[in-house]
């Protein structure tokens, strides 16, 4: 009887034995799914980006397609939006076709006033502003409705470009969108908390051309 007691209890040791080590692989198994699942990217760190970013989109040549405003101060009837045609160029008041393919907003201004001032206005005071580049492009792929290449307009951000792709599917991962942007130094990786972008917890992010968004689902 004490044996059959003995082997009944060692049975009973290794039954619980079992037990606790198939919790800790659930448990394991779940923590680890769980941190896949729910990565989030920092909501701070890559403010300062958007400074940057502003400041290397006026070094961004115009195409065919892109608009812009040009203001002439003092001279309201010059004043006016134009839109780069096919051949490069554009028609302006007084001298006529100028070719802007190519060019940054800061060399059209340049072009622009020495134009205006070879027999028109003495000393004028010319802004250009991008309105639409239209001829630039940002890709939006993964866990969204509809993926696909979108134009690229001045200032656009990232909820812009996700609105632009129908929003985010249920299976995206909306804390940990992955912008890959390409440099000198080769591409780089910023993964941005878009939902808490939406939320108000975190500074929205600005594009530039030629940036692609991975939305990944939450399983990977």
């Amino acid at each position: 009887m004490r044996g059959m007691a003995m082997d009944g209890d060692r049975a009973a040791r290794r039954g619980r034995a079992r037990r606790l080590a198939v919790t800790v692989m659930l448990v394991l198994f779940g923590s680890s799914a769980g941190c896949a699942s729910c990565e989030e990217a920092p909501t701070t760190g890559y403010e300062h980006l958007n400074d940057a970013i502003q400041a290397e989109m006026a070094k961004v040549g115009l195409g065919p397609g892109d608009v812009f405003e040009v203001t002439v101060f003092g001279e309201e009837n010059l004043t006016r939006t134009l839109r780069v045609s096919p051949e490069g160029d554009v028609h302006f008041p007084l001298i006529d076709r100028i070719h802007v393919a190519g060019l940054t907003t800061p060399e059209i201004e340049a072009l622009i006033r020495t134009r205006l001032q070879d027999g028109f206005i003495r000393e004028p005071s010319v802004t250009v502003f991008v309105k639409e580049y239209n001829s630039k492009k940002v890709f939006v792929l993964g866990e969204v409705e509809k993926p696909g290449t979108f134009p690229y307009s001045a200032g656009m951000n990232i909820v812009e470009a996700i609105t632009l792709a129908g929003g985010f599917k249920a299976s995206a991962n909306t804390n940990y969108v992955v912008v890959t942007r390409r440099t000198a130094d080769g591409d780089q990786r910023i993964p941005i908390p878009v939902e808490k972008i939406i939320e108000g917890l975190a500074t929205n992010f600005v594009l530039q051309p030629g940036d692609i968004i991975y939305v990944p689902d939450t399983l990977l």
